[in-house]
């Protein structure tokens, strides 16, 4: 398949010369086509041959890209077919790239097999960031179901405690003495203590 610019220009003896070829695949039951080469002329002369990959499509449909290119933030699905040729020195970019090499019906294209996979990264991030959304709705909801209302009785007393002197508790800072003849007794600083029902 020859794409011919004519007389625009500078490009009149420019030509885009595109390889497809076509192969029957048992597990799909039908034919496939791609595009093995892609190949630039210019006055009759090739400049520059890439290879190219992940091109393809059944043989019933068209092929869509919104950019097919040699350049590497476009994913460079057009490659240099050697390390000696001189594709390295052209940069080849198709915007908006539709292709059908066969059963082409009433100069139209058939249904369009677009390059777009099904799991881009964007397409991951979000299912990704729906995961953790719901996990996180799960989480509260099950919170939620478990959390028990508080009864607020309380029930305050006020009462002294006493402790004998312990030689082996070392409560200076919670105890005062009361007396410091004889048995000494203890008191708490503290003495009033609650009690909470639930």
């Amino acid at each position: 398949l020859s794409l011919k610019f004519g007389d625009v220009g500078n490009l009149k003896g420019l030509v885009i010369r595109f390889l497809l070829t076509t192969s029957y695949y048992q597990l799909s039951v039908q034919n496939w086509f791609s595009l093995h080469r892609l190949q630039l002329l210019y006055n009759h002369s090739i400049q520059a041959t890439f290879n190219a990959t992940r091109i393809h499509a059944p043989a019933s449909y068209s092929y869509h890209c919104e950019h097919v290119s040699s350049l590497q933030r476009y994913d460079a699905l057009l490659v240099p077919s050697s390390a000696n040729d001189l594709s390295k020195l052209w940069e080849v970019t198709f915007t908006d790239f539709q292709i059908q090499g066969f059963n082409i019906q009433e100069g139209h294209f058939a249904y369009a097999k677009d390059c777009a996979s099904l799991f881009s990264p964007a397409i991951l991030m979000g299912l990704v960031m729906s995961l953790i959304l719901l996990l996180v709705l799960a989480y509260a909801l099950h919170m939620l179901i478990h959390l028990k209302s508080l009864d607020r009785h309380y029930e305050c007393k006020a009462s002294p405690a006493y402790f004998a002197q312990m030689k082996d508790c070392d409560m200076g800072d919670e105890k005062e003495p009361l007396r410091s003849c004889g048995n000494e007794s203890y008191e708490l600083r503290n003495q009033e203590f609650c009690k909470i029902y639930i």
